[in-house]
């Protein structure tokens, strides 16, 4: 999978694909996906140059599993039938918006959301990151990581995915195509979703924990 995921379509020049010669560049892109879904999904200010910077206190992090968990009630409402299939989050976290980066505050946000990716995404530790991983930028990777996977699992009830995540959804489709494998489970519904404004996030957490 990883060596269909190294190919991306160069934006300024459509139609150009550049190979990632290593795993640095592939991070780099990983989080420059990252940068550019959560712009578009809450009209952040945030690219890959500010991408750790944004979300190092953990308010954003909590918003967005508030977020998450909110869609999901939409969903489960909407396709009950469907829902009762899925391992959908019932609870959001409580965060302290005020909190300043490598502070006790960012450190318990960021826990208060690795907890919630665990109990209510279900997230497995192979996949998850530590506090500290991301308070003092120990491994940048399993953070990526995990926000990648937390995507991959709330595409499955409506949120909009990354490219990244929709490429691997395209190549393990064709790759079944190849291998004339039966299709996957009944897709989901995707319905698009406009972007969610996070410039008030103190509404959004006190409405959705």
């Amino acid at each position: 999978r990883e060596q269909h995921l190294g190919r991306k379509q160069n934006t300024h020049c459509p139609g150009v694909i550049r190979p990632y010669q290593s795993s640095e560049q592939y991070l780099y892109a990983m989080k420059e996906d990252l940068a550019e879904w959560l712009k578009e999904l809450y009209d952040l200010d945030i690219e890959v140059g500010t991408f750790v910077e944004v979300l190092e206190t953990g308010a954003v992090l909590c918003s967005h599993a508030n977020n998450v968990t909110h869609v999901a009630g939409e969903f489960a409402r909407a396709c009950p039938g469907m829902a009762r299939h899925l391992r959908l989050p019932t609870a959001g976290v409580a965060c302290n918006l005020t909190a300043q980066p490598g502070t006790f505050q960012a450190r318990d946000n960021i826990s208060n959301f690795i907890q919630w990716c665990r109990k209510e995404m279900d997230i497995k530790d192979v996949l998850m990151f530590e506090t500290e991983d991301l308070v003092l930028r120990k491994n940048e990777k399993n953070f990526v990581l995990c926000l990648l996977e937390l995507a991959r699992r709330a595409a499955r009830f409506g949120m909009r995915a990354p490219t990244l995540v929709q490429m691997e959804e395209e190549i393990e489709e064709e790759l079944r195509e190849e291998l004339d494998l039966p299709p996957a489970d009944t897709p989901l519904p995707r319905p698009p979703r406009k972007p969610r404004d996070l410039h008030n996030l103190d509404q959004m957490v006190q409405r959705d924990i």
